[in-house]
């Protein structure tokens, strides 16, 4: 991904070591998106659902079926168990570094693997998707947070990118193993599909145990010798390098100016006026993003089509998930080739059109073959426009706009609000779009919610979203700083070093705006450079 980019100039070392991290610690995305993927087919199976029946009759087709509230608790609950992961994530992240919170988290998830892989009743199954959302959550925390902390400024929203990239790949290949055991009459029609997470949980344990840990989180517990070695592998510099010594100081000047002005406890994180801001921004954009019902297509689209009079669902299935995949490749360019806003607006605007168009043409024509061509061809335009920009880009500006004393807890809340919604949603689905008693048989009426989200997403994005491109994790800082309108932030010139507070006081760094600390670092250096020049 880095050949699509030029190093700038100016930059010493090499990037190839950062962003082969970046991208292999984007892997665990794939987790996630498997199993998202997989328990979409598996509740169409025939043969599943048969067999973890417990008593109800499908009157439709007269043969043992789950209820929709099974089916509902079944989907939700992994999406529970990411919720209180991402929770989780920030003190075992804290505690235990960033490397190895990414195998703790694996095996968290295996657990669930195994429960799930061995159930042939509904209880263990759903013990086996909340271990295994409570694994996916701890990770989806920590992967951007990891990557964040180890790339450079030019190309890391690309990478961190690839973590929604690799979710897309994820959806793939569950979608094609699926369509491959969908017609075993045995366990191995659900078990099959399954069980092929372990190979992804061992790829991930194999190469974690291999990268450095982040310079920043060590920096954080003030083992700055072991940041040195750190950023200097990841950097291709040696350790007396004069820009290696440079942005490590600037990283250090950077945390200690922040733990001088506040702590770094849950509750600071609501009273620093600065850091609450990003915190409701972040948690916002994340909830948005299931919102704008990219999940339902890919938690409940093999059921939807199937209920929309299309033939073959689980091929429609694997076309969406090719489209997914591939409508990903762009955004990671237009991330950093464009911008953050601008990728986020325009991709808030193409999907409320995709969306509402669905709504109308599946509400005016239910039962015309045109009209389900026509859907499917407009949910995977709004695939693209989702998989280009809201995708991605949600994860890379969360993953940047927190200080380093926060970042983990920041990321790990907004996190949360992300997995929150995609549990809310996963609940009510079936009772939105499904017949029967209770339910409000929505079908593609439930269009018109995602569409009116992503309308709200529009706006939200020109008051909220500041222009993060091309900062330094220290400058996007500088740039809250100074800011106050996030549509004011697009062409900011960061001017500040932190190196030149380092004699600030911990009142003065209190007392005074960051604008105003510039200004005294600028009049004491003029001072001394001043008398030198004249002599």
């Amino acid at each position: 991904m880095g050949l699509l980019f030029n190093k700038p100039a100016d930059v010493a070392g090499s990037a190839t070591p950062a962003i082969l991290v970046g991208m292999f610690v984007a892997f665990g995305g794939v987790l996630f998106g498997y199993d998202t993927g997989t328990i979409g087919g598996i509740l169409a199976m025939k043969y599943w659902r048969q067999l973890f029946s417990t008593g109800y009759v499908n009157p439709e087709d007269d043969f043992p079926d789950v209820t929709a509230s099974q089916t509902s608790e079944i989907v939700s609950i992994l999406s529970a168990g990411t919720f209180f992961g991402a929770l989780l994530s920030a003190p075992i992240a804290d505690f235990i570094g960033r490397r190895w919170a990414m195998i703790f988290n694996t095996g968290v998830f295996t657990i669930g693997v195994i429960l799930q892989t061995a159930a042939t009743a509904i209880p263990m199954f759903v013990a086996g998707r909340f271990f295994a959302g409570l694994g996916v959550g701890l990770l989806s925390s920590t992967i951007p947070l990891l990557q964040s902390e180890t790339l450079p400024k030019w190309i890391r929203g690309t990478i961190v990118g690839c973590y929604q990239w690799a979710i897309t790949i994820g959806l793939l290949l569950a979608a094609i193993v699926l369509n491959a055991t969908k017609n075993h009459q045995n366990t191995g029609s659900y078990r099959i599909p399954i069980a092929v997470q372990f190979a992804f949980s061992i790829i991930m344990v194999g190469g974690m145990i291999m990268i450095p840990e982040t310079p920043r989180y060590l920096i954080k517990k003030g083992d700055q010798a072991a940041a040195a070695r750190s950023l200097g592998r990841l950097r291709r510099l040696p350790l007396d390098h004069p820009e290696l010594v440079e942005e490590l100081a600037e990283i250090q000047a950077n945390h200690n100016y922040e733990m001088a002005i506040g702590g770094a406890s849950y509750r600071e994180l609501f009273r620093n006026a600065s850091i609450r801001k990003r915190l409701l921004t972040g948690a916002a954009l994340q909830a948005l993003q299931q919102l704008t019902g990219v999940n339902f297509i890919f938690y409940y689209g093999t059921s939807y089509f199937t209920h929309s009079g299309i033939s073959n669902p689980f091929v429609i299935s694997m076309i969406t998930s090719v489209v997914n995949v591939v409508g990903t490749v762009p955004g990671l360019i237009l991330v950093e080739k464009w911008g953050r806003r601008p990728l986020l607006l325009a991709g808030a605007i193409g999907m409320s059109v995709c969306q509402l168009i669905v709504a109308s043409v599946g509400t005016a024509l239910p039962d015309s073959p045109a009209a389900s061509k026509a859907l499917i061809a407009f949910v995977c335009f709004y695939i693209v426009f989702f998989a280009s920009t809201w995708g991605p880009c949600a994860w890379v500006v969360t993953g940047e706009i927190f200080p380093l004393k926060a970042r983990a807890k920041g990321l790990s809340i907004t996190t949360a609000s992300n997995w929150l919604l995609n549990w809310a949603i996963a609940y009510a689905t079936p009772y939105l779009v499904n017949d029967g008693p209770g339910n409000a048989n929505l079908g593609s009426k439930v269009f018109f919610i995602w569409g009116g989200f992503c309308c709200i997403c529009v706006t939200f994005v020109h008051f909220f979203i500041y222009e993060t491109k091309g900062l330094s994790l220290e400058q996007v800082d500088e740039l809250y700083a100074k800011v106050d309108k996030a549509w004011q932030s697009k062409g900011f010139v960061p001017t500040l070093h932190f190196t030149d507070l380092q004699s600030v006081g911990a009142e003065d760094a209190r007392k005074q705006t960051l604008a105003e600390l510039e200004h005294g670092a600028d009049q004491r250096r003029a001072s001394v450079v001043g008398p030198i020049t004249e002599k």
